[in-house]
């Protein structure tokens, strides 16, 4: 298989093209097909000569194919996306006012195996290159017809086990997409030495760290690789990564009726993060099948908020999109829907 088009620089573009005998120039022209037009074969790119268009016709650009296009009432969409080996991935688009958000994906399925989430429950096939993440972002955009503004690499799998892909996908999104580094954001349930790793990058993203728990007990119980990855280690890590990037951190809480949204368990959380330069935000659960949780009260969600806010932590609910497509936060599982 040939390499795709998706994910080179304007310099690796132009090479390609004076390999296959043609002017240099029309690298510049084949990037801002790929990057700024969003094309998905060569034969689209009509300021070519149609004689080399069909030579070249094989040449894979690295664009995916929408098996599956599900709206949400709130404009929320999810794609289910067959990669060229067959593989299916989930990417959402989730429109407001004033921004467009992609929420990424970084790999088919995911190895964390979290308790409450879809994705953990259909296990792991493997990681995304680094065209195979850029084109959700390029799917999305080319269907609402906007530019995306915001991503959150939130979607199927854990980006830190496939830092390079992730980072150098980042890299192409912002230097040839146009999206700012600033409105990235990389989720991680942590995983021992690559948060370190991350902060070498010195990246201007947002690392956002999903704890879900306030202690090591039951973070293990929602969490399988937490048992490898204790919570005072983690955090350790999170101070370093302030220190090292100057970044504040946020603490991702997915909230569980009866099992972690206690007082107490507000309460525990308020000291875990004391002193760190952080923000927690809040996640009403998404129910899934197969799971036995359910979604929290409102007035206990308000109540959980209340205590951080009375320990001056920063906190913020986030607001449930897609729910009704299978879109919201830990729903995405890599399967068509009826």
């Amino acid at each position: 298989m040939t390499t795709p088009l998706l994910g080179q620089s304007l310099a690796e573009l132009s090479d390609w093209v004076e390999s296959q005998g043609q002017p240099r120039y029309r690298g510049r022209q084949l990037y801002e097909w790929i990057y700024q037009k969003g094309i998905c074969s060569l034969g689209e790119v009509t300021v070519f000569p149609k004689q080399w268009r069909e030579q070249v016709a094989v040449q894979s650009v690295g664009r995916s194919l929408v098996q599956q296009r599900l709206a949400a009432p709130d404009g929320t969409v999810k794609y289910l996306l067959r990669l060229e080996d067959g593989a299916i991935v989930e990417t959402v688009g989730i429109p407001t006012a004033k921004r467009l958000t992609v929420c990424v994906s970084t790999q088919v399925g995911c190895p964390m195996g979290c308790t409450f989430c879809a994705t953990g429950k259909g296990g792991f096939t493997r990681n995304l290159a680094r065209h195979e993440i850029l084109d959700q972002v390029l799917t999305v955009q080319g269907d609402f017809r906007q530019r995306v503004s915001h991503l959150v690499f939130m979607g199927m799998g854990e980006p830190l086990m496939n830092l390079e892909q992730v980072v150098g996908a980042i890299a192409c999104l912002n230097q040839d997409i146009g999206i700012g580094q600033r409105n990235m954001t990389i989720s991680t349930v942590g995983i021992p030495q690559r948060i370190a790793q991350l902060a070498r990058y010195h990246l201007q993203a947002t690392l956002a760290v999903s704890l879900h728990a306030p202690n090591q007990e039951l973070r293990s119980q929602l969490i399988p690789s937490a048992n490898h990855y204790p919570l005072a280690s983690l955090l350790d890590d999170c101070r370093d990564y302030v220190a090292t990037t100057k970044r504040r951190v946020s603490f991702e809480y997915t909230l569980l009726a009866g099992v972690n949204d206690h007082i107490t368990h507000a309460r525990q959380l308020a000291e875990l993060i004391r002193g760190f330069q952080s923000h927690v935000n809040l996640i009403p659960y998404n129910p899934i099948a197969g799971a036995d949780f359910h979604r929290p009260q409102g007035a206990s969600l308000q109540q959980f908020s209340q205590i951080l806010t009375d320990a001056h932590v920063a906190v913020s609910i986030r607001r449930t999109r897609g729910l009704e497509a299978s879109a919201a936060c830990g729903q995405l599982r890599g399967q068509r829907q009826p």
